[in-house]
């Protein structure tokens, strides 16, 4: 949510004004990544509790407390802060001072352009794309040897950690967004604009629009509300004055 938001914001400001400050979006960018290091690992960890939730149920309840559940997500939001900060930290030490005080276009490249940061950047990211790939493949295949001979609730979780590694296979297109964005810009040169507004919708907002759908429309109560809104089949009572 914050980074689908903060996105939404920065990619209307680039759309209108172009060039802005550095310490503006440095914010901006420091706080979408720190989101966007989230994902993957936030992915992992749903498949982990499905695991589990049908391979060790009587564990469970001990396992996934709010305390160690609050104690997780401080970690992955310290390991996406510490895989990010350095970028920062590079940059104040290398750059001159001029540069901190320029305007440009706010993405990535632009305030960290130090070239050390960017191969730092795709190693950290092939290291966090292995782990959360096991991570998935081997959660799914001991829910699925669970669910052969078990309930509709373990096909259930199942089919949830099936979407979790299509959730994670549109993460990695957020890892090679910048090589993307240029051969869309080199293909689509005429209409770049409306191309970069697609690109920016398949690769940023329609990931972290997989979540709401596992969790949310595939719930059956849920759907159910959902279904009746959607087609105006809200039930009225009368109110006597």
């Amino acid at each position: 949510m914050i980074h689908v938001l903060l996105s939404i914001i920065l990619f209307f400001i680039n759309s209108t004004l172009y060039n802005i400050s550095f310490s503006i979006c440095c914010v901006f960018v420091l706080i979408i990544h720190f989101a966007t290091e989230n994902t993957p690992l936030n992915v992992a960890c749903m498949a982990i509790e499905c695991y589990i939730a049908i391979c060790l149920p009587l564990r469970h309840s001990r396992i996934c407390t709010i305390t160690k559940t609050l104690m997780l997500i401080g970690l992955i939001w310290v390991t996406s802060m510490s895989v990010v900060l350095p970028d920062l930290f590079v940059t104040l030490a290398t750059q001159p001072l001029d540069f901190f005080h320029s305007q440009f276009a706010c993405n990535r490249k632009n305030v960290f352009p130090n070239p050390v940061i960017i191969k730092k950047k795709y190693i950290i990211h092939s290291i966090f794309l292995v782990i959360v790939w096991f991570t998935i493949f081997y959660t799914y295949f001991r829910i699925l040897f669970t669910a052969r001979a078990a309930s509709k609730d373990s096909k259930k979780a199942r089919n949830t950690v099936i979407l979790h590694g299509f959730q994670v296979l549109l993460c990695m297109t957020t890892y090679v967004g910048p090589q993307l964005l240029d051969v869309v810009q080199r293909w689509f040169l005429i209409n770049y604009k409306d191309s970069r507004f697609a690109f920016y919708i398949i690769v940023h907002v329609l990931p972290r629009s997989v979540s709401p759908i596992i969790y949310g429309v595939r719930d059956e109560t849920f759907r159910k509300y959902l279904k009746r809104n959607m087609l105006c089949k809200c039930s009225f009572t009368k109110i006597n004055c």
